[in-house]
């Protein structure tokens, strides 16, 4: 299980959290430089050639639509499945010009088996969900089955376990940037309480690339972002093994 549940909100509380701030999300992550870009790079690390034609993509935890509009701008030709378990989050992100080749599934993650997503699909990008889960293996070893063999999956995440001076940068962002904007957006700043505790809490970037390693995953392998993420956002990349003769 992951540190978060000592450290986070209680579970049952998480999705309500997002609930809560959905309406302004957006306008708060526009507001971190590099946030958009950050999420493209990810899609990019998957390392799918070409425009995407043909191929079914997975965007675990979409949000608002920020990591599925990363995933467009990268595979435009593809098609997008989104799911998120936030209603109000999901919301917001329909609510955007999207073509028809993208669709957006409520869901969480635990209960996708009564969603209608099976797979199986070419990639799979999970921005900022693995932290989130109660059980992060059981939820990794689920993406596996969902993806063709050979296929990669992206994990972008915030990981600072393993850094004491991206724990230092972390927590001076959080506390004189993330937290003081989004009280001052929203009047509640829980969800951003939260997102500084759950990534203190959370996995180093070592043990989070090998629960991809544990979960079946081969060829992983993590890499940092540029500018004051540098340290703190991560992708973690691994491969579904190709079928063996």
């Amino acid at each position: 299980m992951s540190r978060l549940a000592e450290d986070g909100l209680p579970r049952t509380r998480v999705t309500a959290a997002f609930d809560t701030e959905a309406a302004s999300y957006d306008r708060l992550v526009g507001a971190s430089p590099g946030y958009h870009d950050h999420l493209r790079l990810s899609a990019r690390r998957l390392g799918l050639t070409g425009d995407g034609a043909g191929l079914q993509v997975l965007d675990a935890g979409c949000g608002t639509g920020a990591s599925t509009a990363a995933l467009l701008k990268v595979l435009p030709s593809a098609e997008i499945t989104a799911f998120d378990g936030s209603a109000a989050m999901l919301a917001q992100a329909r609510r955007k010009r999207w073509p028809a080749k993208v669709r957006f599934v409520h869901s969480t993650i635990e209960d996708l088996e009564g969603s209608g997503i099976t797979g199986p699909f070419d990639a799979v990008l999970a921005a900022y969900l693995i932290r989130n889960l109660a059980d992060p293996d059981a939820q990794l070893r689920k993406l596996h089955t969902l993806l063709r063999p050979g296929a990669p999956i992206a994990l972008h995440e915030y990981s600072v376990a393993d850094s004491r001076r991206a724990r230092i940068v972390w927590n001076a962002v959080c506390a004189a940037i993330i937290i003081p904007l989004g009280k001052v957006t929203t009047g509640d700043a829980t969800l951003y309480r939260h997102l500084r505790r759950s990534v203190l809490a959370f996995d180093g970037i070592r043990a989070l690339t090998a629960r991809l390693g544990n979960a079946g995953f081969i060829n992983t392998r993590a890499e940092t972002m540029s500018g004051w993420q540098r340290g703190i956002g991560h992708t973690v990349v691994g491969t579904r093994p190709p079928e063996t003769l």
